[in-house]
């Protein structure tokens, strides 16, 4: 028998199948189909040949492919039953590893999962019944055994509406149900999916993926994303070849080393022309990517929590949200369809629909050196520039003069405080500013007060290497939860604060789904109990972005680097992603303490205005003529801002690789902002047009140089630009492009474009 089911939002069509009761697979999925399209015949059109030698049939590529049909790649799902008492079986290092007199263990972190090399749980204990069954043997009983569960899943049950599809499969003999959902947005074109296990009894999960795709055989290349701590969102691409690519995340966030995407171009495509898919797991803890290409040539990408991640057996299971798209239209259709859908669906709505604030945030003019006549200097100097948020960041509580201590103790600092926050809020708001609050609520400093009067509520032994001087909290336990929810709710309560910055500076010592888990219950917690405060995502800068984070959090701090030329690069690379309002950009200090480099004002401050904008810096350092620049950048940016807040980033397609360039289109398609960065000496001796996108090629549109007081006086040409605007049809702008006057590298050129 054969089932076919069908999603279409106009740019996509999605087709599922599932023949002879078994796992659906995804027929079909690219360009849309006509509605009239036999689907039954398309199903049949795309069984494949069966290699010489190799099995009678070929194994399908499901949604969550199985090993119990000789599936010749990695399967969808690893599991197996807990042993007889119902409980996961961990080794120990000590008689009482949890603190209450037995060996049993406790969730509370401290706990040691090891693998085999089957990715199964090994059962190690200090006595002789390593299997745990009590009857004094080394012999595993047969119903807890190491090896995974050989699943067999069969057609249930279905539900389709006009967006949204459901599929079950059960495994009866196992007593296991699977489940699968498919939501095509078709205002956005993101295909939202997600899969559940249900078993009748414990279960020990190793790894589930979300519902398994297939990448085209059109593409010879997959790009993702590396980084590190000031080094985010570095695009990197890999060939395809025979076997995985397998990308593991074990450090319990998101990471700077693992942002949780992957984009498969077809051949030939670029930011604005071809076909491309993308894929985004939204889940703030480890993840886990797969993309392989199997030896009869199908490929498959798998994403999902990190493997070994759940460490107590349960009876449901799920994975976060897999987000993915196709576009027609070059990397860019991705990109919009993800930035709509960000921002659109799955961003809270704190505060309501407010324009972005310009920020100021005191750490890069301060650090931990508090004093109030200080900080009220620094708030007067940026309302004087244009700031309408100050926010305090790290060292306002309790014996916090360094990174080395006092992290967990949420009380504010009475010697650097003697009256509490009330005056510095009371000065701030009399600017006409509001007030912000830096937090780190997951930490905890083993010198702390917090620590030394309960030392079992951090995650992992004492053993563990520190990092930055500090150990996590296990948010699972419940009254460590209650007391930060306590704490901050406190400090919320009795000060006029509308803003936090969530920070999260350590990686956990292991990946912990239920860490995860437990961080987004204190968020909904402290969100339900204050909805109008935002909520900034931090975690050493861009450690921790993702789809599961932002629908808690309004806004991202991309990077703790404030290098206007590396925030130019990882700026360009997150749009693949991540819209202007939600991501934090801050004019930094003349020479950055990150790169030590030196940046003129007027580059610092245009690279700050591509997203959300704000200073983060010493401000009394600027001489008149900077500080002119800067009140002249945000002054324009404030401007612009509504607008800008719904637009459409795209990222241009520059034939002088020295060149980094986007446009940002207005919904409306009327006007739209050219950023187009210079980022090292180009190759040739005169600039190359630089092509745009997204314009109506039969509309015509006035061009102008904002900056054009900028060029240098090297520019010795008289390029139309340079002088005077250029009015042009979209079609001219798209395949020549617009010629920019010369100019030094790390400066910015920004061109203001408007329809006629």
């Amino acid at each position: 028998m054969m089932r076919v089911w069908r999603l279409d939002d106009g740019v996509q069509t999605l087709v599922l199948g599932s023949r002879d009761d078994c796992l659906a697979e995804v027929v079909y999925w690219g360009a849309p189909l006509s509605l009239d399209s036999d689907l039954h015949a398309l199903f049949d059109a795309v069984v494949m040949e069966t290699a010489p030698g190799g099995l009678d049939l070929v194994p399908e590529l499901s949604i969550c492919p199985e090993l119990s049909r000789s599936f010749p790649g990695q399967c969808g799902f690893i599991g197996r039953f807990a042993g007889n008492n119902g409980d996961a079986v961990r080794r120990h290092n000590n008689i009482d590893n949890d603190g209450d007199g037995d060996n049993n263990g406790a969730a509370d972190g401290r706990r040691l999962i090891i693998n085999d090399n089957n990715g199964a749980d090994i059962r190690r204990h200090n006595n002789t019944d390593n299997d745990n069954d009590g009857d004094g043997d080394n012999n595993a009983p047969p119903l807890s055994s190491n090896r995974p569960l050989l699943s067999k899943f069969s057609f249930v049950s279905d539900k389709i509406d006009d967006n949204r599809l459901e599929l079950v499969f059960a495994d009866k003999s196992a007593g296991l149900t699977y489940r699968a959902s498919f939501l095509i947005d078709t205002e956005t074109h993101i295909i939202e999916t997600q899969a559940a296990i249900e078993s009748e009894q414990p279960l020990l999960l190793h790894w589930l993926a979300a519902p398994a795709f297939p990448a085209p055989q059109s593409s010879d290349e997959m790009l993702d994303f590396s980084g590190h701590w000031c080094g985010e969102f570095q695009l990197q691409r890999t060939k395809w070849t025979p076997g995985v690519r397998l990308r593991e995340n074990p450090t319990g966030r998101s990471g700077h080393e693992h942002f949780p995407a992957l984009i498969v171009p077809c051949r030939g495509a670029v930011n604005n022309a071809g076909g491309a898919y993308a894929f985004h797991y939204g889940w703030s803890g480890g993840h886990r990517m797969i993309a392989e290409e199997l030896p009869d040539g199908r490929r498959q990408i798998q994403f999902g929590n990190a493997a070994n991640s759940e460490h107590r057996p349960r009876k449901q299971f799920a994975t976060a949200t897999l987000y993915t798209a196709f576009s027609p239209n070059g990397l860019n259709g991705c990109a919009v369809a993800f930035q709509r859908h960000l921002r659109e669906r799955v961003l809270p709505m704190s505060g309501g629909a407010r324009p972005r604030p310009v920020h100021y945030n005191t750490w890069e003019a301060i650090g931990f050196r508090h004093d109030m006549n200080t900080l009220k200097e620094l708030a007067d100097t940026a309302a004087d520039l244009g700031a309408e948020r100050f926010v305090l960041d790290d060292g306002w509580f309790k014996g916090r003069d360094n990174d080395s201590r006092a992290l967990g103790d949420w009380y504010v600092d009475e010697r650097k405080y003697p009256d509490g926050l009330a005056p510095l809020i009371q000065h701030v708001r009399a600017l006409g500013m509001t007030f912000g609050l830096w937090f780190e609520p997951e930490m905890v400093s083993p010198d702390s007060d917090l620590h030394r009067q309960h030392p079992d509520w951090t995650l992992g032994d004492d053993t563990q290497i520190l990092g930055r001087h500090q150990m996590v909290l296990n948010l699972a336990l419940p009254e460590v939860r209650e007391y930060l929810l306590a704490r901050i709710a406190a400090l919320l309560s009795e000060h006029d604060i509308e803003y936090i910055k969530w920070d999260h500076n350590r990686v956990l010592p292991f990946a912990d789904a239920a860490q995860t888990r437990a961080t987004y219950t204190l968020l909904d917690d402290l969100r339900r109990a204050f909805p109008n405060v935002e909520i900034e995502t931090c975690a050493a800068g861009g450690a921790r972005i993702d789809f599961g984070i932002l629908q808690r959090a309004r806004r991202v701090w991309l990077s703790d680097s404030n290098d206007a030329l590396e925030r130019l690069k990882m700026q360009h690379n997150a749009a693949l992603f991540l819209p202007m309002t939600v991501t934090g950009s801050h004019v930094g200090p003349r020479v950055c303490h990150t790169s030590g480099r030196t940046h003129d004002i007027r580059f610092r401050a245009w690279v700050a205005a591509q997203r959300s904008m704000g200073i983060e810096m010493d401000p009394r350092e600027l001489a008149d003529d900077e500080a002119a620049v800067l009140r002249e950048v945000i002054k324009w940016w404030k401007a612009n801002r509504d607008w800008l807040a719904a637009a459409d980033i795209l990222r241009l397609d520059s034939d002088d690789p020295a060149v980094i360039a986007e446009l940002h289109l207005a919904r409306d398609g009327k006007r739209f902002v050219v950023f187009a960065g210079r980022a090292a000496p180009s190759m040739q001796s005169a600039p190359r047009p630089l092509r745009l996108a997204g314009l109506a090629p039969d509309t015509s549109y006035k061009v102008e140089l904002i900056n054009r007081a900028d060029t240098p006086k090297l520019s010795r040409g008289d390029p139309h630009i340079k002088t005077k605007p250029l009015v042009a049809a979209g079609a001219f702008l798209t395949h020549h492009g617009v010629a920019l006057p010369w100019n030094f590298p790390e400066t910015m050129q920004v061109l203001e474009g408007t329809a006629q």
